[in-house]
């Protein structure tokens, strides 16, 4: 079996290192034909080219690398069916169809729930207690093609969008291992998506993992403001300011952007700026947030007992 892997970010590797390791056919051939990746972008101060974790280890490999995905036909490229995982790019018609057995998706939710970009993120900030792992035959539409298959995944009270994504995707790895030949052996029949029940999510910008600091003192206190919280990242989306919902939106926001606040430092100083401040770890005891290790722009990071004994006078804004 040959495979084009379209994939950019380093918790896809767990997938594409299983699809080299189990498709090697007798003569030791590499099962992976190419690897389409996002191209390498200017970093630091000396702006030297960073290349993505799945350009790197196909470079090890001697692996053919594209950073455009018509490439593909134009060189081409010969495989049996395309493998994608957080590639981040828009893949064209021409090279949709391009493969006998079309392109298979991961996407890491159970569609049609939470389509686009944030899915992970969107399970934990909902309060889901199980999410799952979809594999998608990729059509022309946001994470609409039919599927082919779909597995549940508990979510943990100590997750983060981190270790819930990671696990997604290592799990998506032994699955494709026994789908693979099934699928291409014409063994599965896709199903349509029940596309009346999607929903959609987007990018996750700084600014959306702004916490405002009412709803943030309120759970501090273990009350709950009767307020509609927009989640800015999912679409016409809503939750109530509880501790649990505000502790939940705190690991949806780890490691980044990290969920914020804003606090006035001394309020007897005229003039003074706000600041922001990180909020890195949380937890959830006798039904109110606790806060347990904070960021203030400019300075490392201490617990919050630290920091309200450096800063005595704060106050959130």
């Amino acid at each position: 079996m040959k495979i084009v892997f379209f994939g950019t970010p380093d918790y896809v590797l767990p997938i594409l290192r299983q699809l080299y390791k189990s498709f090697r056919d007798k003569n030791e051939k590499l099962p992976i034909a190419a690897v389409v990746t996002q191209q390498p972008k200017p970093v630091g101060r000396s702006q030297s080219l960073e290349y993505s974790p799945v350009d790197k280890w196909a470079h090890k490999k001697n692996i053919p690398i594209f950073f455009e995905s018509k490439e593909l036909v134009d060189q081409n490229v010969q495989a049996d069916v395309g493998i994608l995982a957080a590639y981040g790019r828009i893949i064209p018609n021409e090279v949709l169809n391009y493969f006998p057995h079309g392109i298979l998706n991961i996407h890491p939710s159970l569609l049609p729930k939470y389509r686009g970009a944030t899915p992970v993120r969107s399970s934990i900030v909902a309060g889901n207690t199980k999410t799952g792992l979809t594999i998608i035959k990729l059509d022309n539409k946001l994470d609409h093609g039919p599927i082919i298959a779909q597995y549940k995944e508990d979510v943990l009270t100590k997750d983060t969008a981190e270790t819930l994504r990671n696990r997604l995707f290592a799990k998506s790895a032994e699955i494709l291992t026994t789908l693979l030949p099934a699928y291409v052996s014409g063994k599965i029949n896709p199903r349509e998506q029940d596309h009346k029940q999607a929903s959609f999510t987007s990018e996750v910008k700084k600014t959306d993992a702004l916490i405002p600091s009412k709803y943030l003192e309120a759970a501090l206190q273990g009350k709950t403001i009767k307020d509609d919280w927009d989640i800015a990242f999912i679409k016409d989306f809503t939750i109530h300011p509880t501790p649990e919902s505000i502790f939940n939106f705190i690991r949806s926001m780890e490691p980044w952007p990290t969920a914020w606040t804003q606090v006035e430092l001394n309020s007897k100083i005229k003039n003074q700026k706000s600041k922001r401040l990180k909020i890195l770890k949380a937890h959830i005891e006798n039904s109110k947030l606790v806060l347990d290790e904070v960021q203030l722009e400019g300075k490392n990071p201490v617990s919050w007992k630290q920091f309200m004994q450096g800063y005595p006078k704060a106050k959130l804004l």
